[in-house]
Order: C-alpha cells, then structure tokens, then sequence
C-alpha cells in the first residue's frame, strides 16, 4: 500500500466522526459512528481475560471496521433501518472496500464474511458488543433523549445475541437493571 492509498482509506474513514449516531452522550452531544466503533473496540479489548479462547485482535477489527458502510449513508438506526437500507450500504461499502489495496481488501472482506455469518465466537463477540454499546450509551444519554420505543427496546433488546455466553449475559442483565433504575428515577 502506498502513503496516498492508505490516506485515501482514513480520509473515507474520516466521514464517520461527522456520522451521527441516534443517541446522545451522558452530556447530551449527539454521539458519531467513529466513537461508537472506537468504545466497542475499547470493550473487546478488555474482555481479552474473559474470552481467552477468543481471537480479541480480531475482534477489535471487526469493532473497527463494522459501521464503515455509514461512510456512504450515514446511520440509520436498528428499529428503522430496513433490507433495503442494508442493501444499498452493503453494495456501496462492498464497492468501496474492493478498490482498496488487494491485500486489505482481501482481509476486510472475509472479516465482513465472517461477521455477516455469525458462526465463530469472534463475529458472535463483535455483534454482541455492538448491541450491547448502544444499550449502555442510551443508559447514560438523559432520558428525556430517548425515544418513545426506546423505553421497552431496551428491556429486551440484544438478550438473544448475548445468549450463547453466559458472561454476556450477566452483563446483559447488569444493563436491563441500570436501565430499569434509570426509568424509575424519571417518575
């Protein structure tokens, strides 16, 4: 790769720290993709100890590079988005990621393959983070900033990603009851 391909890879990537997201920091700032993306990844990396049968770099590239579709189309959130939506950041982000060097194309797309499929403890980690990110972001963003959906979304929102690990499911639980305390303090 040269200097000019890889600034050109950082200048796209560079789109999502003006991306709003649909929530709103404990400070009331409308949260960005990229600081979504960088606290994922920031949470993959600490769960190394937890899950050390788990490949945690590549998790944490996979927090990296999940939401860089929102380059081409912004965010559009879970409750909203629709196949066509998916679609059409799907083929843009495809699209994109081909025309990189083939070498990190190569790697990008068959880490895209693997997240998309969901079969490995990796893209399982990476999902379940991800969800899990918004859910704990939305605790800490003033209630008054959530949406009317918002209040039963995120009783029951990602518990069957989590499913398959115990531990993430403790966390899951740790998030409803934070939740649960922040709904009974606005009555």
């Amino acid at each position: 790769m040269t200097p000019r391909e890889y600034l050109s890879i950082l200048h796209v990537a560079e789109r999502l720290k003006d991306t709003p997201r649909h929530c709103t920091t404990s400070k009331r700032r409308v949260e960005s993709v990229a600081e979504h993306s960088w606290r994922i990844s920031l949470m993959a990396f600490l769960l190394k100890d937890e899950f050390p049968e788990a490949d945690i770099n590549k998790v944490v590239s996979m927090c990296l590079i999940h939401d860089l579709g929102e380059c081409f189309t912004g965010d559009i959130p879970t409750f909203l988005k629709t196949n066509s939506d998916r679609e059409t950041e799907d083929t843009l982000l495809t699209q994109w990621v081909k025309s990189l060097p083939a070498n990190i194309s190569e790697t990008m797309l068959a880490l895209y393959a693997e997240m998309d499929e969901q079969k490995t403890l990796e893209a399982r980690l990476y999902k379940s983070l991800d969800k899990l990110e918004a859910l704990i972001q939305h605790n800490e963003s003033p209630i008054d900033t959530w949406s009317a959906n918002e209040y039963d979304l995120n009783k029951t929102y990602a518990f069957d990603t989590v499913a398959f690990s115990p531990w993430l499911t403790s966390l899951r639980q740790a998030i409803l009851q934070d939740t649960l305390t922040k709904i009974e303090a606005e009555k």
